[in-house]
């Protein structure tokens, strides 16, 4: 059991960095969330390869996680004899306010939102009989493709938006724009901003319940049938996915949508099974490297949180203004800032956890989460 959550661990950590690997990009464009919008991810070709690394990978991964996350909590709910989902929609609850004061507070694109209201769904479908979940896994994974088609189709219609340029205010707001001008207009471009949710949320259904399947069929088994399938997937997601993601990430901004929801999510299966197979298949002492990731991974809240402060202070005009200083180096001078901010956010991981056994949000959450039960247990004995 414990190499199971080793895996864990390290898949999460993984994830984590992952997900800067591609946040990094909004970060550093001179005019923040804006210039990332009006170019729809058109860049040069090593740019755009360095996106095609990330981009959507490791959130089709983080979401797998957060669904194999889910049934572990059912099967504990199960095992203690509580009411399933219970208490589990307060955790929901909390995740989404978490993700809101994340997203008004630091950054535009927050995923925990969509997480939250997915969870809620999956929540209600998890302990349902494999008829009912693969009905809703076909309905939402049909949903999701048909936005998808509608927003490429759209696209190639009426050309893509390579040429189109953000309204200067909207640079001026990331370049030289204080923090409470920044809050202000993510509140104002709720609409905007969130509009990500549309796609996230089907897609979510349908890897959240993926990985709670994946768990059930044993991904995370050391035995024959458990690397079996790690390899299938791995064959599925880096040996024929990955190819097809890289044609459609130098098809032209058109293909946004496909390139970023359709194609990664099948790749992160393939991260899934490799990763896991690596993590499971060392024994011994962890090295450096693996307690590193395994680390992260274990205050991946914490750590996904501060490295978007952390690329904030770097990048914007209210913090160093790195992202307009050091424009003439784009792409090269990115991935070093992302390396950086690892770095940084890993050595904070590892001095954290020798003191305490959770990260400081993860702390903070979990008590708030405790909370209302632990006033009742206290009003119970007076």
């Amino acid at each position: 059991m414990s190499e199971r959550i080793d895996a864990l661990d390290v898949l999460r950590g993984v994830a984590i960095m992952g997900t800067l690997g591609t946040n990094i990009w909004i970060f550093t464009d001179p005019v923040g969330p804006a210039g990332f919008l009006g170019a729809l991810g058109a860049s040069g070709p090593v740019e755009t390869f360095l996106r095609f690394l990330t981009n959507g990978k490791f959130l089709g991964l983080l979401t797998l996680l957060f669904g194999i996350g889910l049934e572990l909590q059912y099967r504990s709910a199960v095992r203690r004899g509580l009411t399933w989902p219970g208490r589990y929609l307060w955790r929901a609850t909390l995740l989404f306010a978490e993700g809101a004061l994340h997203y008004v507070l630091i950054f535009e694109f927050d995923v925990l939102m969509g997480y939250a209201l997915t969870s809620v769904i999956v929540a209600y479908l998890i302990g349902r009989s494999a008829r009912v979940v693969t009905g809703w896994m076909v309905a939402a994974g049909a949903l999701h493709v048909t936005l998808v088609s509608l927003l490429t189709l759209l696209l190639l219609a009426t050309g893509s938006a390579q040429d189109a340029k953000p309204p200067g205010s909207a640079g001026a707001l990331y370049a030289q724009g204080s923090w409470p001008e920044q809050v202000a207009a993510r509140l104002q471009n709720l609409g905007v901003y969130r509009a990500e949710l549309i796609f996230i949320v089907p897609m979510g259904i349908v890897l959240f319940l993926l990985g709670a399947r994946l768990l059930r069929a044993g991904v995370f088994d050391p035995g024959e049938g458990g690397a079996r399938l790690r390899r299938r997937l791995a064959v599925l997601g880096l040996g024929v996915a990955a190819p097809l993601n890289l044609i459609t990430s130098y098809a032209g901004p058109a293909w946004f949508a496909v390139d970023r929801y359709i194609l990664p999510p099948l790749v992160a299966l393939g991260l899934l099974g490799l990763i896991s197979s690596i993590a499971l298949g060392l024994r011994g002492a962890p090295g450096p490297l693996r307690t590193a990731l395994a680390n992260v991974g274990r205050t991946a809240l914490s750590c996904y949180v501060l490295q978007n402060l952390v690329a904030g202070v770097l990048c914007y005009g209210w913090g160093l203004g790195l992202a307009v200083r050091l424009d003439p180096a784009r792409p090269w001078w990115v991935p070093v800032a992302w390396a950086g901010i690892c770095v940084l956010f890993v050595a904070l991981a590892s001095l954290w956890l020798r003191r305490f056994q959770r990260g400081p949000l993860e702390l903070a959450w979990q008590w708030a989460y405790q909370a209302p039960w632990s006033r009742r247990r206290v009003d119970a004995t007076t």
